[in-house]
């Protein structure tokens, strides 16, 4: 960690509260190798630069857990040399930091439907999450072939399913009942979401986890986002005021 890093979370206030759960929408790669006169792939590269710099500096933040929106189930749609390319560097890259993630104490997990990724993926994917498993530190949530939608739909199905087998009741399904059976249900909600990239959207994103998560949309591309725009961050963060539907001072989180 340089000391141009160090510096920075040195200085953030002491009462600063570090969010637990961050999120983040990689948006960016694209354009910004646009910008610079290369390839997207070249953009991807970066992005994935990025990524480390930022898994790195949560580490040193001690959030809890960092969910990264690798690869959505629309990103399908993109050129086929742009799709097996992506494909195989997050296959690439998961090989190259196993180690690298094991030393510092980093537990893996992945959301989405791996049935549609290449088999090489697949098995990439279950050994470095059983590597990892034991790991105390920092959980990385890659979401790979992830969609908001789709992840509620499986959610749904399963539930129906549990239902016709006479295993549950609809009256038995509530808020905590159908979280359980989302692709992560472990995780905590997110409590900051990042978009990077400036648009305003949530691209079909932890649709249903992030109902009073804290959004803040930066204009800087992904392949640039480094720790001073991590920190900007989650200095907004800790302006904001989270009520959960409640009102300031009161004990109604409803």
């Amino acid at each position: 960690m340089s000391e141009l890093v160090t510096e920075l979370i040195n200085k953030l206030p002491a009462d600063c509260e570090v969010p637990a759960h961050i999120a983040i929408i990689m948006d960016g790669n694209g354009r910004w190798a646009e910008q610079h006169g290369l390839s997207r792939m070249d953009g991807h590269l970066e992005g994935r630069n990025a990524a480390w710099r930022v898994i790195g500096l949560c580490t040193k933040l001690g959030v809890e857990v960092l969910s990264l929106y690798t690869f959505s189930a629309q990103n399908w749609q993109r050129p086929t040399p742009e799709v097996e390319g992506l494909m195989e560097l997050i296959e690439m890259a998961l090989r190259e930091e196993l180690q690298a993630a094991v030393a510092g104490d980093i537990r893996f997990i992945a959301s989405g439907r791996r049935q549609d990724l290449p088999r090489s993926l697949r098995q990439v994917l279950e050994e470095v999450e059983e590597d990892t498993a034991g790991n105390q530190g920092l959980v990385l949530n890659l979401l790979i072939n992830y969609g908001g939608r789709a992840e509620i739909l499986d959610a749904t199905r399963a539930l129906v399913q549990q239902i016709e087998a006479g295993d549950i009741s609809p009256v038995d399904i509530d808020e905590q009942l159908f979280a359980d059976h989302l692709y992560a249900p472990e995780l905590p909600d997110p409590d900051l979401i990042i978009r990077p990239g400036g648009e305003m959207r949530l691209s079909n994103f932890l649709l249903w986890q992030i109902a009073y998560a804290e959004l803040v949309v930066m204009p800087v591309l992904w392949p640039d986002f480094n720790a001073t725009h991590l920190i900007e961050a989650i200095k907004e963060y800790n302006g904001r005021q989270r009520r959960f539907g409640g009102v300031p001072g009161g004990n109604d989180n409803v």
